[in-house]
């Protein structure tokens, strides 16, 4: 079981932790990912960060597929399927082996974002994509769910500031209402979910966000009084 010894987080043997984080662009994931991690190594866990679309050598070729855009001529169905079947190498060869070796997995993006940017923004009906995550993610559910909220003016604003040189990729390219849509859209899911889904206001400075998220991952309760089954996943 987890339990808390002075304000840390403590994890049995074998026993594993998943914490996702997800919002719009420009929301600060990958920074307070790598904020957390240090924290969470300082006292003494074994920590794994990983992303999606990635993570996983399979699922890393198809990234380029999906970011670049070469996938967008075949629609948003065809792109569903395409990270659904990365998500899956992903959870399969990186993410549950991890979480049986003890370790604390911290992922940029997973099954929410396929419900927002496939799901809401890209039309698809909600019994395919929860069909299609089911299948994908295998019963492998996040302990916890961190979303980083942002306006998504903002938030554009500070991705394209970071942009590489050959400019935003397929989803940061978007109109800024597709973008709100989507802000709207994981705000709806936390709603939803709340037992996993955690809100911070991503306009804190970055120690604020650091330390409120740092506090949500300290308290979590043990897997046991999760399920970790694919029905977890699907919420009409």
């Amino acid at each position: 079981m987890r339990r808390l010894e002075c304000g840390k987080l403590s994890l049995s043997s074998g026993t594993g932790l998943f914490v996702t984080f997800e919002g719009g662009e420009g929301a600060g994931k990958s920074t307070q990912i790598r904020r957390l991690a240090e924290a969470l190594k300082g006292e003494g866990h074994d920590v794994l960060m990983t992303r999606e679309p990635g993570g996983s050598p399979g699922a890393e070729a198809v990234r380029h597929v999906l970011l670049s855009g070469a996938a967008e001529a075949f629609g948003t169905r065809m792109e569903a399927i395409l990270f659904a079947a990365a998500r899956n190498d992903h959870v399969e060869e990186v993410i549950r082996p991890a979480l049986a070796g003890g370790k604390i997995v911290l992922c940029d993006r997973f099954m929410d974002s396929s419900r927002v940017y496939q799901g809401i923004t890209g039309n698809l009906e909600p019994d395919f994509i929860e069909t299609l995550q089911r299948i994908a993610i295998n019963g492998v559910m996040p302990d916890c769910t961190v979303i980083l909220d942002i306006p998504a003016k903002i938030g554009l604003e500070r991705a394209q500031k970071r942009a590489p040189a050959d400019g935003p990729d397929r989803f940061e390219k978007e109109r800024l209402e597709t973008h709100e849509k989507r802000r709207e859209a994981f705000l709806d899911i936390a709603a939803r979910e709340p037992e996993r889904c955690h809100v911070v206001n991503a306009m804190q400075s970055e120690e604020a966000i650091a330390a409120e998220i740092l506090a949500i991952v300290q308290q979590l309760k043990s897997p046991a009084d999760r399920l970790r089954m694919p029905e977890a996943a699907h919420h009409e």
